[in-house]
């Protein structure tokens, strides 16, 4: 999975005109040797009235990027901005489902927002998924990278670590981003 994600991210960040020597802590390789990561086993249970009933209640991902498996029960939904409505992510046999993380946010100074999603129950059957939660180590400085910030594109966000990042999520939840978007240092941040 570590192959994978850091195979992702440079798909990502390349789509950009980010380039290996860009990211110095990608490491010998570029292979981002030193992110780490977890896993998170989901199980949802039927649930004979799932309006009244939450699964994972609304949230974005706090790391770079979130590599999601799920079985072949709809349950995933992401929220759609553009029409201000939860959208149901249909599971596709075989596939995974990637997210862009908080952290990922930051990197492309917003030009990839993360992802607001929940998980619904079903009434009809059980629902499994593996989330891959993968981020940079948790001592490195995140920030915009030069790359993507210019005259006419300021950085949107200060320097700070994953763990001062998480900090801030424990405490303003999914207001986290504006939050540290207000400051001008990380030594304003918990």
């Amino acid at each position: 999975m570590q192959k994978l994600a850091a195979k992702l991210m440079w798909l990502a960040l390349g789509s950009l005109g980010v380039e290996e020597k860009d990211i110095e802590w990608a490491g010998p390789g570029s292979d981002f040797q030193g992110a780490q990561a977890a896993i998170q086993l989901n199980h949802y249970p039927i649930c004979p009235e799932p309006d009244r009933a939450m699964g994972l209640a609304a949230h974005t991902d706090s790391t770079l990027m979130t590599i999601l498996y799920q079985n072949n029960t709809a349950g995933l939904q992401v929220f759609r901005d553009d029409v201000g409505c939860w959208v149901t992510v249909p599971p596709v046999p075989g596939s995974l489902v990637v997210n862009v993380g908080d952290l990922l946010h930051i990197l492309t100074n917003g030009i990839f927002p993360s992802v607001l999603h929940r998980a619904r129950v079903n009434h009809l059957r059980s629902r499994f998924s593996m989330a891959y939660l993968w981020g940079p180590p948790s001592d490195l400085m995140i920030s915009p990278l030069p790359k993507l910030v210019d005259p006419l594109h300021s950085p949107l966000y200060p320097s700070l670590t994953w763990k001062q990042y998480l900090a801030t999520k424990a405490t303003h939840f999914n207001h986290s981003l504006s939050f540290i978007r207000n400051y001008l240092s990380s030594d304003q941040i918990s």
